[in-house]
């Protein structure tokens, strides 16, 4: 193995923003170990993906511990992570039910898979991050605006933002050059977000792919830990 390639793990790869930071990632030469609970999607996007870089493709569902082990598995195999994007997730009931009507069992689910798995792959693969790793947590504006009907999957982002802050502090004091991310994407044309609007007509959202510069700057370069919005970057980011 070539000791000077990049090694991502992006969870949530098959489709949408996940497969098109995977793609832009494996133009540019890094290898690649990719998730998604649907093995069949997941090993389309496998078969695109390796024409252009090694490409190691773990189907399963992060909020089961013995897949986040299979994970770290895999990142000791391809000799550590320069970069983890915890981007899977789900959205919750569909359509969206108000907080008095939502359904308390559903509402764990979100935030098992949202918030406990995400921090669960990260604990994971903690020994194989690199010195200088980047952890990039997908997050949403639903986080911190008070949209009604996104009460439970809002919450779940605003958890997982206040985790990856204070995670960020603590790495600070132990290992300072890993740098925490938290990104909202913004508004896109994804399956995720049609569920959230079913029956609604959303071409007019821009593509996944609009978010990726975004995500491939605070990767790239040396930007500090925080919350920053992809298609605002840089120039939000900078001032």
């Amino acid at each position: 193995m070539n000791t000077q390639t990049k090694t991502a793990l992006i969870t949530g790869a098959s489709r949408g923003l996940g497969l098109a930071l995977a793609k832009a990632l494996a133009q540019s030469g890094w290898q690649l170990i990719i998730n998604a609970r649907g093995a069949a999607a997941l090993n389309q996007a496998h078969q695109e993906l390796e024409q252009w870089t090694a490409v190691t493709a773990v189907s399963g569902d992060i909020s089961h511990k013995a897949h986040r082990q299979a994970l770290a598995v895999a990142a000791r195999a391809a000799g550590g992570l320069d970069l983890l994007v915890n981007n899977a997730g789900v959205l919750g009931p569909s359509p969206m039910p108000a907080l008095l009507d939502y359904p308390l069992d559903a509402l764990e689910t979100v935030f098992r898979v949202n918030v406990v798995a995400q921090l669960g792959v990260i604990q994971a693969v903690a020994d194989t991050l690199k010195p200088a790793a980047r952890i990039l947590n997908l997050t949403s504006d639903a986080a911190v605006e008070p949209y009604p009907g996104w009460g439970g999957y809002g919450a779940s982002k605003a958890a997982f933002e206040q985790l990856s802050a204070i995670l960020a502090a603590e790495l600070a004091e132990k290992r300072p050059a890993i740098r925490v991310y938290w990104i909202d994407p913004g508004d896109m044309r994804t399956q995720m977000h049609q569920d959230a609007f079913p029956g609604e007509e959303i071409s007019d959202r821009p593509l996944p792919e609009a978010s990726v510069p975004g995500l491939l700057a605070l990767i790239n370069d040396e930007w500090p830990n925080g919350r920053y919005q992809a298609q605002n970057f840089p120039v939000e980011a900078a001032a």
